[in-house]
């Protein structure tokens, strides 16, 4: 049975987690060059494979001992705070990221090119992310895979399709720097919830 509360919640962390990441400026650039709703389906179908092998990945973790898997997923959410503050620092001065996937995308390519296109850079970038980490930690913390996959692919859609639609007028009103805040201000809440929820 879906969770709707375990849905919001990865939704909700995962969402502004990865809002200011590169997944966020991959979807932007490559929509710019190529037409967006193939992109937008290419990058869908690479956050569908890499939310499934997460939420395995976590379920596999969720028989561990219930201490160490609320301990672990309070670290994650704690390292994600801390790697959301450094990036913060430098977010609004990098365009090496920009200028990295326009030069991966195909202004020639059209239909299926388009949605391959899309799909490969976004599955290389996004191995190892910190969206996927969490997710990881939200499957084994709350062992509710089918709740969390809902909640973390639809935020990772909602990013994607936001890139495609305002991205850039997003970007020219909210500082990506803001953004990162934000997320690590998620993060940080997360582990706090995360601890309370141990000591209880």
């Amino acid at each position: 049975m879906i969770d709707l509360l375990v849905v919001a919640l990865a939704f909700g962390a995962i969402f502004v987690v990865e809002l200011p990441d590169k997944t966020f400026i991959a979807t932007l650039v490559m929509s710019t060059k190529m037409r967006p709703l193939f992109v937008w389906i290419g990058v869908g179908l690479a956050f569908l494979v890499q939310t499934g092998v997460a939420v395995g990945v976590g379920k596999a973790a969720s028989f561990l001992p219930e201490q160490l898997i609320h301990t672990v997923a309070a670290l994650m959410f704690a390292v994600g705070a801390v790697i959301l503050f450094r990036e913060a620092r430098s977010a609004d001065d990098e365009d090496g990221q920009e200028d990295e996937f326009a030069a991966r995308a195909d202004a020639d390519a059209h239909g299926l090119k388009v949605v391959v296109t899309s799909f490969l850079v976004l599955f290389a970038a996004e191995w190892g992310d910190l969206s996927q980490l969490l997710t990881i930690s939200l499957v084994a913390k709350y062992d509710d895979p089918v709740s969390v996959f809902l909640g973390a692919w639809g935020a990772l859609l909602a990013v994607s399709g936001l890139a495609v639609i305002v991205g850039r007028l997003l970007l020219q009103r909210v500082r990506l720097s803001v953004l990162h805040y934000v997320g690590a201000t998620v993060c940080v809440l997360m582990a706090g919830l995360t601890v309370w929820e141990m000591t209880r």
